[in-house]
């Protein structure tokens, strides 16, 4: 559905070298921290910004040469774009009637009417939220194929977000080939969400897994020093100088438990992942 093959973008001091994929039928989550070269990569993989190397393909096609038509199929949110503000939803829908084939206005008014965005309100009296949820009604509205979203759960507390992950689900049900790229600082949506995750950090990926085997097999093992010196590192990911000793990243719990068991041994999340791939040794 995406491939992104080595792809390079240079901004003065900072360097983006990607390569990733987004499969059929498939949720695809990028985290990282800010700055790490997650909306850049949204951007190239649009042809928002041209690499400077490297291959895009979308739909088996290179993303500079998408037709209209390929691109009635995507189904955009990016943190730093959306409609003028002067706008109401009402003047969405008009808009969104004329540059999709497929809008389906049925779906999006009611969704609007669930999601409580009056219809002729302007976008400027809007909370963030009620912004974040129009970006990703206008995306799920005209049948896409794939969603690229960035950061689209941006300023919805728990209850809105849970919302919202549920359209992101209910989309995937209406078609067993359609994909999502999705970006969040919230780790626990996409534990939720995802089928697989990428960790890119200072422009590159650094780690590559799928949801279930992060969940079950990735852990965080707590010892002292003597402890440390006397563990079987082959399965140490990762360490970290912790005040009572060291803490380390297995991607082999099961491993520790059966030969280790006296140690302190935690169920590791996304979180855990991108503070030991960035900041353990």
């Amino acid at each position: 559905m995406l491939n992104i093959d080595h792809v390079v973008k240079n901004y003065g001091g900072f360097r983006l070298d990607v390569t990733m994929e987004v499969k059929p039928g498939c949720i695809t989550g990028l985290v990282g921290r800010n700055g790490a070269g997650k909306s850049t990569t949204f951007k190239a993989a649009l042809h928002l910004v041209r690499p400077e190397s490297g291959s895009i393909q979308i739909f088996g096609k290179d993303s500079s040469k998408l037709t209209e038509k390929d691109r009635q199929e995507l189904g955009v949110v990016l943190a730093d774009s959306g409609f003028s503000e002067y706008l109401t939803v009402k003047d969405v829908h008009a808009l969104l009637r004329r540059m999709y084939e497929s809008y389906d206005e049925g779906y999006f008014l009611a969704q609007c009417e669930r999601q409580g965005l009056p219809l002729n309100k302007k976008i400027k009296e809007f909370s963030t939220g009620m912004k974040a949820k129009l970006k990703v009604l206008v995306a799920l509205s005209h049948q896409a194929k794939l969603l690229i979203l960035d950061e689209p759960t941006l300023g919805l507390d728990v209850a809105m977000r849970e919302e919202l992950l549920d359209l992101l689900r209910s989309y995937m049900e209406g078609d067993e080939e359609r994909s999502i790229l999705i970006s969040s600082h919230i780790a626990t949506d996409l534990e939720s969400l995802c089928d697989d995750i990428y960790l890119i950090h200072d422009g590159s990926i650094v780690l590559h897994e799928d949801t279930d085997v992060l969940l079950a097999s990735y852990a965080v093992l707590k010892m002292d020093a003597v402890q440390y010196e006397a563990l079987d590192k082959k399965y140490v990911l990762k360490t970290k100088k912790e005040a009572y000793g060291y803490s380390c990243l297995t991607n082999q719990k099961h491993f520790y438990l059966e030969n280790d068991p006296q140690l302190v041994i935690e169920q590791s999340g996304i979180d855990d992942l991108i503070l030991f791939m960035i900041g353990g040794e």
